[in-house]
Parts: C-alpha cells; structure tokens; sequence
C-alpha cells in the first residue's frame, strides 16, 4: 500500500478524518456502485438482447468471455499489492496467526452459515450466496481499512498473502462441507442444489489462480527491475483503481442481467443485506476483544479484527458466476456485499480508534 516500511499509515493522521484519508474513488464507493447498478438495469432495460450477446463467447467455467475479463481485473491489482517475502514477520507471532486462521477458515464461515440459515430460511440462492461470501476471506479492501486505523501493515500484508494460499487449496472443500455435508447432518433441506466440488475447485483456481501468479509475478520483476519503491509509489498507485473498474463494470453486467428481478423484489436486497451486516459487527467485535484478550498490540489487534470481518467479494462473485450463473440469485447475493461492506467497516474505523484510546492507553489515540 505504500513505500514505507512503518506500522502506519505513510501520512499525517493526526489531524484528518477517517473519511479525509480514503483516496476519492473509495470514498465514495458506495456512489460508483450505486451508478454501475442503474446503469446495469438500464441497459438491461434498453437492450432486451443484451443476455444473448454476453452469453455468445463462452470460456473456461462456463462463464462468458466479457464477464471472465472483468472478474480477472477485479482480483489483479489487489494480488500485485501483497508483499510475498514479508510472511516471516508474522509467523514468528504464533498467537496473531493462529488466532487469524482460526477466525478466518474456522468461526467466520460458520458465522455466516448461520446467519444464512437464520434469516434466510425461504430464500435458498441468497442463502447460498452468502454462505460462499463467508467463505471467501479477505485479500481486498481490508488493507485500506486495516491502514486508516493504524493496524500492523505488514500483518495485515502477510494474513492476505495467506488467505489467498488457502483459498485456492481450501475453498472448494469447504463450499462442499458447508453448501451439502454440513446441511445434512443438521437436517436443512438442499433440495434444488446441484453442486459440484470440481467446478467450484476450477472457478477458484482459474479465477484466483491466475490473478495470484500474475500479481505475485508482478510484484517479483516489477521490484527486480524497478525497485520497491518505485513499485509502491509509481506502479501500484496506477494499476490499483483497475480493481475498482473492474468491480464496477462486472456490477454493471450483473444489474444488466438482473435488473427486472431486483427492481421487482427490493425487499430481497434488504434481507440480504441484514445477514451481512450482523455478519461484520459479530466478526469484528469478537475478534478485536479476542486480540485483546491475548494482550496484542493494538497494531496486531485491529489488524486481526479487520481481516477476520472483511471478505473477498471478488472472488465470492467470480463463483457464484462460474459455478451458478451471471443472473443467478447466488451472483447477485455477492454483489450487494461490497455496499454493505464499505459503509459498515469505515464505521468500524471510528469504533477501533475510539477503542484504541479506551483499551490501549499507553498508545496515544488519534485524532480523528
């Protein structure tokens, strides 16, 4: 995220908001979203034989070609940010990594297997859609967030790093577990779902895989022949809004396909959404008062907290795409993720430095 090598954010902190330190295109992400989705549904509504025309070159995962382009832009510029040879500096702190892969692969997607089934009980491709949300953990915006409340950067770099190493060997098994096996033992009807583990494997590699070798790649030649710093401040300051156009232009496509369905039924998008943010309060509480109760730092503290409640929406929408279908409930389940996400963890921002000053006294607390 920047060319120092410090703990925090490489700008003045102390006299700027918390909103004054987004960058203008996340600061108003919520808007840009909320554009890309009328602009979705007009065109949808404008061009009847938009479906036909995306659905006319189909590539590997049975997606087609101008959705499979805008989802591989999506997880690029993210992957080139991660600082690959910095795994070290966390391992060596057994309590934050075991605490983060404990709340990442173990509470969190059980978390949100609940919520699905709680509020969810009569709308099962929402439910399924957010279930794969609660599976794909965070490697995306929760740099930003991690950064504006003054969390262990490198940490945090390193815990993505390692989210995305378990992605790729994790997910599928786990989307089998808690989309059928889990389901089963606990009596929940499954009726109507035609799940194969292989082509949630294949979406994850291709959609994951890919993006992860070519960001690894990229940072490794990128640094070789440039430097860091010019890599931190020259390179990936240009090719990091890519990330969000691509978001937008697949959220575009999405609304396009779906437009009748969500503009008929708005009380969908509210349901899903009330999991969702009952999903980020429980997951970040808890594992901020778990940093807490293992005596982290509050650096590493707000770092587990932000990466155990953020989710990968990318990744989450390339397979409820690949796996179910651009106009399916599961796709658009994902889509309202980031909506919610953004307003709801700079709002957690606020309450980790209000924490900072309560919790962490000996650390001087911001001003914000």
């Amino acid at each position: 995220m920047s060319n120092t090598e410090t703990n925090h954010p490489p700008f003045d902190t102390e006299h700027v908001p918390v909103i004054g330190r987004l960058s203008f295109l996340d600061r108003f992400l919520p808007v840009w979203l909320g554009l890309a989705m009328a602009i979705g549904i007009g065109l949808g509504r404008g061009i009847p034989s938009l479906s036909s025309r995306l659905n006319s070159v189909q590539v590997t995962s049975g997606t087609s070609l101008p959705i499979f382009l805008g989802l591989l832009i999506m997880m690029y510029p993210v992957l080139a940010k991660v600082r690959y040879d910095r795994l070290e500096t966390v391992t060596r702190d057994r309590r934050l990594l075991v605490s983060s892969l404990v709340l990442n692969w173990v509470v969190g997607p059980a978390v949100m297997f609940a919520l699905a089934w709680l509020l969810l009980p009569d709308l099962p491709t929402y439910r399924t859609g957010l279930i794969i949300v609660g599976l794909a953990r965070c490697i995306a915006m929760v740099l930003i967030w991690n950064d504006l409340s003054g969390g262990d950067r490198e940490a945090g770099a390193v815990l993505v790093a390692l989210n995305s190493l378990f992605q790729i060997v994790a997910f599928a098994l786990l989307g089998y577990f808690y989309l059928q096996v889990l389901p089963g033992w606990l009596g929940l009807s499954t009726q109507g779902l035609h799940l194969s583990i292989a082509k949630i494997a294949e979406t994850v590699a291709i959609f994951l895989g890919v993006p992860l070798v070519a960001g690894y790649l990229t940072r490794t030649w990128g640094e070789r022949l440039k430097g860091r710093t010019w890599y931190e401040t020259k390179f990936l300051p240009r090719l990091g809004p890519f990330a969000l156009y691509g978001l937008l232009y697949t959220v575009v496509i999405l609304f396009a396909l779906q437009g009748h369905t969500i503009t008929s039924r708005p009380g969908d998008v509210a349901r899903i959404a009330l999991p969702l943010l009952a999903y980020f309060a429980i997951m970040w509480t808890g594992s901020f008062a778990l940093g807490r109760a293992l005596h982290l730092p509050y650096e590493r503290t707000a770092t587990l907290a932000f990466t155990a409640a953020g989710n990968n929406f990318e990744l989450a929408i390339a397979v409820a795409i690949g796996v179910f279908g651009v106009t399916s409930g599961e796709a658009l389940a994902g889509v309202v993720g980031p909506l919610i996400e953004v307003p709801v963890l700079v709002g957690l921002v606020y309450v980790s430095l209000w924490a900072k000053g309560r919790f962490f006294p000996s650390t001087p607390q911001e001003n914000t």
